[in-house]
């Protein structure tokens, strides 16, 4: 594990420690595409976990809970619905998931969800997206 990633995690709450560990672990082994880098994010340092130049996911320890942040849950609504559903005990936000503890978080569901969440291209969406702006500022 990183040096910075391995800091950051025995900086939280010990009782937390075992679940980020597990989280981060299981984040890379399904998205191999992902860097991880300790950066704050709405004033709160986290892991974030860029692809290319992209924040994909971010792994934060917040005051009453933790929280992963999952941008393809934002730009799928297919996704977010179907893991809303599996991953019930946890709270869903537009592009994070929110929980307190391990049974909210089953890893045999978030591996498969962060494996899905890593055949989303967002640099191409965002590439798509700046193309349509382009076309539609000519109209």
């Amino acid at each position: 594990m990183d040096a910075a990633v391995q800091d950051f995690i025995k900086r939280q709450p010990e009782d937390r420690q075992k679940l980020l560990t597990a989280l981060h672990t299981t984040i890379l082994k399904n998205d191999s595409k992902v860097i991880p880098v300790i950066e704050p994010m709405m004033g709160k340092e986290m892991i974030i976990y860029k692809g290319k130049s992209m924040m994909k996911y971010g792994l934060a320890s917040m005051k009453d809970y933790i929280s992963l942040h999952a941008l393809p849950i934002y730009m799928h609504p297919t996704l977010h619905t179907k893991y809303k559903a599996l991953l019930n005990k946890a709270s869903f936000q537009k592009g994070c998931i929110n929980f307190t503890a391990a049974d909210q978080m089953p890893l045999t569901i978030v591996g498969p969800f962060i494996k899905e969440c890593s055949a989303v291209d967002l640099e191409k969406i965002r590439e798509d997206q700046l193309k349509k702006r382009k076309v539609t500022k000519r109209k």
